[in-house]
């Protein structure tokens, strides 16, 4: 039997890890859809995504939704498209950005999710933390290599680089990226949708 996703989301409200971000008023931010058929999983929402309600809602989910040739109307409102950060709150900020997703976090409620997701065709791990965390890759590993590679993991997941404006430099320095990646994205994600 397929676990009630409202259910879950009370759970993870009542947890006492989340308990700051309950009395504050903040509910955990993901979207979770039984009929989704592409996932993605990147790091947590970012401080504008948490006020706003709306994940990826910043300058990094516009670019993420160009690389994918999605709009927002299909990103936000079909139900084809499901988001689990690797954790469903804003840790906070430190010196060069975000502060990690905590510990822990996505292995105790993104099985439960993924199972109330049974037609996901195509998870999309975006950035570092996702990416080795659902790899199984060592701490060591370069996401540019996983990227570069990311046949190997084809046809579950697919690797990519956070889309976010910091990594302007390394977009310029692999242009390999936007000309060979991103349209093998695009085709994957299209046929998916349609």
């Amino acid at each position: 039997m397929v676990e009630n996703l409202t259910k879950i989301f009370a759970e993870i409200m009542a947890d006492p890890q989340n308990e700051t971000y309950t009395q504050a008023g903040i509910e955990p931010l993901y979207y979770a859809n039984p009929q989704a058929k592409l996932l993605i999983i990147g790091q947590a929402p970012g401080k504008k995504a948490q006020d706003s309600r709306i994940v990826w809602n910043d300058p990094s989910g516009d670019r993420l939704r160009s690389w994918l040739a999605v709009d927002r109307q299909t990103f936000y409102e079909s139900g084809q498209v499901a988001v689990l950060p690797m954790d469903f709150y804003f840790p906070g900020s430190g010196k060069s950005g975000d502060l990690p997703p905590r510990k822990g976090f996505a292995q105790k409620w993104h099985p439960r999710l993924l199972a109330a997701m049974p037609n996901i065709q195509l998870t999309i791990l975006v950035g570092a933390y996702a990416t080795k965390h659902y790899l199984n890759l060592k701490a060591s590993t370069k996401l540019t290599t996983v990227v570069k590679n990311y046949q190997e993991y084809l046809p579950t997941y697919f690797p990519l680089v956070h889309p976010s404006p910091r990594n302007q430099i390394w977009l310029k320095k692999n242009p390999w990226f936007e000309a060979e990646v991103i349209p093998d994205l695009q085709a994957r994600v299209r046929k998916i949708l349609s």
